[in-house]
Formats: structure tokens, sequence, C-alpha cells
């Protein structure tokens, strides 16, 4: 019988774990957010409400930012920075609020069977 490295197995679970949930957590900071937000300040608004969803992967976040925009669920500009590059700044669509509200609903219904059917294990 090979050995399992528990490790990796934990990683794996992690990485196809946050392909949905960081798109979810960013549509909401998004929504949450009172005028329109770029990268940077994403990142750490996730990570301060969150509490590690990101977890120190904010490269991550550009690709997700352009798929939920190609997707019509985000709308972006660019403007320019004083102190630095020009920074492209995000808000979110009509479009992205419903499809935050039916995620939000699919998210917690996974959410709560998932935890029933754990309730049974030992952890």
């Amino acid at each position: 019988m090979s050995m399992v490295d528990v490790d990796s197995q934990l990683k794996k679970f992690q990485k196809e774990l946050s392909a949905g949930t960081v798109s979810l957590a960013l549509l909401a900071v998004l929504a949450q957010a009172e005028e329109p937000l770029y990268g940077y300040l994403i990142a750490k608004r996730m990570e301060q409400l969150g509490q590690g969803v990101l977890a120190g992967k904010q490269s991550a976040l550009y690709p997700v930012l352009r798929n939920l925009e190609a997707a019509g669920l985000l709308e972006s500009e660019v403007e320019p920075s004083a102190s630095g590059p020009p920074r492209r700044y995000y808000r979110i669509t009509a479009a992205g609020r419903q499809v935050l509200a039916q995620w939000a609903a699919a998210w917690r219904a996974t959410r709560d069977s998932v935890d029933l059917v754990l309730k049974g294990t030992t952890a």
C-alpha cells in the first residue's frame, strides 16, 4: 500500500476549493464598496474581511478580476495615479449583483449540506 502525501492532498483540495470562493468573495467585496476599487485595495479588503480567503495569493486575484469583467459581472476603467503607474478601478455591474445573490445562496446551501455530512466525522 502506497503512502499518501497528506500535505499535497490538502494543497490540492484548497486549490480546487478556492477557485469559486475567490470569485464569490471578490464580488461581495465590490458589492459592499461605495466606490470603485483597484486590485491592491480589493486584496486588502478581502484579507481584512475574509481572514485569509486569499492567503497571500494576491497575484491570483488579477486573472479572476479579468474573467469576471469578461463575463459582464464587473466593469473597469483605468485612471492615472499620482504615485506610480495608472490603476485599473473595478466596480460591480447590475448583472454582477444578480449573480452574487445566486452564488451566495448556492454557497450557503452547499456549506449547510456539507456541514451536516461532516457532523458525523471526528476532526
